[in-house]
């Protein structure tokens, strides 16, 4: 008897350099406790991690945000599709994709056009305009900075005034300034400013935020 073998070709690109990035993985190699995709710049990398419960997490870095996206699908969806694809959820470009060969081959030429159209647009002449802090419009800024104050309270990683026995009642409010972050319980708060990206960004770094 012979063990069918399901392959699949897994692509992402490169925010750095730009370049598209492909390799074949199959049931075998997935296997494995961690499949990293490298692009040959050195620049960044895709990461894969098959889960206990059969599905993968997949770890991509993205041409538009601060840091890589996380997303998790299951082995069906992996092996299966012709073409499946992990969009940026805060713009409409896909930043990986998986299934037949030729289907993923379409869809990196498919980005790179959609990259093309994003340089005409803001009249820039390399891939480093994608890596200014000034890229993303006001709305994605507001969008990015809310999912992450979200994140970091679900993960406990939210400080405020109020006791360690206690957690903080927060709520967020829009101001002229930015995003709000107060504790109802405490008083304590911090805004996060969400003007530019420029003045965000030593936020979208953090690993906690602590209100005073």
């Amino acid at each position: 008897m012979v063990l069918e073998t399901k392959k699949s070709t897994v692509a992402y690109r490169c925010p750095v350099c730009g370049g598209g990035v492909m390799s074949v993985v199959d049931t075998f190699r997935l296997s494995a406790d961690m499949v990293k995709l490298k692009c040959e710049c050195g620049g960044s990398e895709m990461v894969m991690v098959k889960t206990g419960d059969g599905k993968v997490r997949f770890t991509v870095p993205c041409m538009l945000c601060p840091k890589p996206h996380n997303f998790t699908v299951s082995t069906n969806l992996f092996f299966d599709k012709e073409l499946f694809v992990l969009p940026c959820p805060y713009s409409d470009l896909n930043v990986a994709m998986m299934g037949e060969s030729n289907h993923v081959k379409a869809e990196l030429s498919r980005t790179e056009l959609k990259l093309l159209d994003m340089l005409e647009e803001s009249g820039a002449q390399s891939l480093d305009v994608f890596h200014s802090e000034q890229y993303l419009t006001d709305p994605q800024v507001l969008e990015i900075v809310s999912y992450m104050i979200k994140e970091l309270d679900e993960e406990g990683k939210l400080y405020c005034k109020c006791p360690e026995a206690e957690e903080g009642d927060y709520e967020l409010e829009m101001t002229a300034e930015g995003l709000k972050v107060s504790c109802r319980r405490c008083g304590a708060s911090k805004t996060v400013p969400t003007n530019s990206l420029i003045q965000a960004n030593e936020f979208l770094n953090a690993d906690s935020l602590t209100l005073e």
